[in-house]
Formats: C-alpha cells, structure tokens, sequence
C-alpha cells in the first residue's frame, strides 16, 4: 500500500496528515469509468491522476486493467473509428483524433485494416447528405465544399469527382 503525506497549505513544510490510497480505490474508479464508455489508457490515467496522486499505483492497476481485458486500446480504437465512420468522417480526421486520444499508430491502422471501410463511399454519402445531388454553380461553390470535404478528413481523392 502506497502512503503519502499532506503538506499544510501555506506550504511552510510541516506534515499535518498522512492519508493512504488504497489500490482498490483505483481499480474501482477505473472500472466505474470504464462502465459509462471506452476509454483509452490515456485518458484512464488523466482522469484518474486527478482524483489520485500515485502514479505507480495507477500504472499498476491500469495493467492489471488490461491483463483482465477490461481496458483495451485496440477496442476502443475500433469503436471509435465506427462513431466517427458513421459521423461522417474521413480516415485523416479520425486518424488525428485517435493519436489525440493516445491510440498507437499500429492500432489505428489494425482498426481500419480490420473495419476495411469504403471511403469512397462514405465521402459520397456525406457530400450527399450536405450539398445534395446538385453541382456547384461557381467556383466559389466548389471551393467550399472542397473545404468541408477536407475539414471531414477526406483525402482530394475520395471527393474530386463529386466536384466535377
């Protein structure tokens, strides 16, 4: 068990309390987060930091997280990719998001290997969605919905024939 000391808080140096973090505690704040939604090690670890200032007992229970198959980055990663796919988003936007979130890139490119999703396809349906069957009357027009495609995420390729 992990023991920390309190300093006072005018921070004069004196030891006024001597509290002990129970790695339990952790283990069950863990699991009630993870209850609500996935969560990658990442963002266990921040949210958990907050509420616990035992860094090795956190890296310790995260493991044991894992070992138990309760936390896993690759599922995470695969439900996100599915969250973001149906939000209309392009591979290079979700890519940046996931690394964000702490999802390595070898789990990243094993979720959309694994998901083998047609982005051709998704890039059409949210052209679709926004601007409709209709083509752009102006140059200015086209400029825009090549911004928004890009905003998506979606690469030049999966959109340029849509523009014309």
């Amino acid at each position: 068990m992990s023991e920390r000391w309190q300093q006072d808080e005018d921070g004069g140096g004196e030891f006024d309390q001597l509290t002990a973090i129970n790695p339990n505690d952790i283990r069950i704040a863990a699991m009630d987060l993870l209850a609500r939604r996935e969560h990658t090690r990442r963002e266990l670890k921040q949210k958990l930091l907050k509420r616990f200032k035992a860094d090795d007992l956190i890296e310790t229970q995260l493991d044991r997280l894992i070992e138990d198959n309760l936390q896993s980055d690759a599922r995470y990663a695969e439900s996100f990719l599915r969250q973001r796919m149906s939000r209309g988003h392009g591979p290079m936007r979700i890519r940046q998001e996931m690394r964000q979130k702490g999802i390595s890139d070898s789990e990243i490119a094993l979720a959309m290997e694994e998901e083998a999703p047609d982005w051709f396809a998704l890039a059409e349906a949210t052209y679709q969605r926004k601007f409709g069957a209709l083509p752009p009357e102006d140059i200015k027009e086209k400029a825009k919905r090549s911004r928004f495609m890009q905003y998506r995420g979606y690469a030049l390729d999966h959109y340029q024939h849509l523009l014309d």
